[in-house]
Formats: structure tokens, C-alpha cells, sequence
């Protein structure tokens, strides 16, 4: 299991690059492109979120 700070910064890079192609299909009007960048940018949001989850659950047993 990786720590919170590489499952945000996965994340960040799947939401950028994610967006990214979406820009490229979107540029080029290639509808399977902009819905392979729209899913990245999603696993990208989810992983980002992992990442927080991990933080907070971690901050939440430091404190017990």
C-alpha cells in the first residue's frame, strides 16, 4: 500500500494528464480520446481522495 502523499500526486498526474486529453479529442473531435481522458481524470480524483482518506485515518490514529 503506497503512503498518502504518492496516492495525491498519482492523482494530480491522472488528472492532468486526464485533462489533457480531453483537450486533445476535444481539439481533434475524437470522442474515444476525450472519454479515455474523462476516465483518467476520474481515477485520478478517486486517487487523490485515497491519499486524503490515508491522511486523515493516519492523523486520527497518531492521535489515539
Amino acid at each position: 500500500m503506497g503512503n498518502s502523499t504518492e496516492d495525491k500526486l498519482k492523482g494530480k498526474l491522472n488528472e492532468t494528464v486526464g485533462k489533457g486529453k480531453q483537450g486533445v479529442g476535444e481539439a481533434t473531435d475524437d470522442d474515444s480520446m476525450k472519454g479515455e481522458g474523462k476516465a483518467q481524470e476520474g481515477e485520478g480524483k478517486l486517487q487523490g481522495a485515497k491519499g486524503e482518506v490515508k491522511d486523515k485515518v493516519k492523523k486520527g490514529v497518531d492521535k489515539a
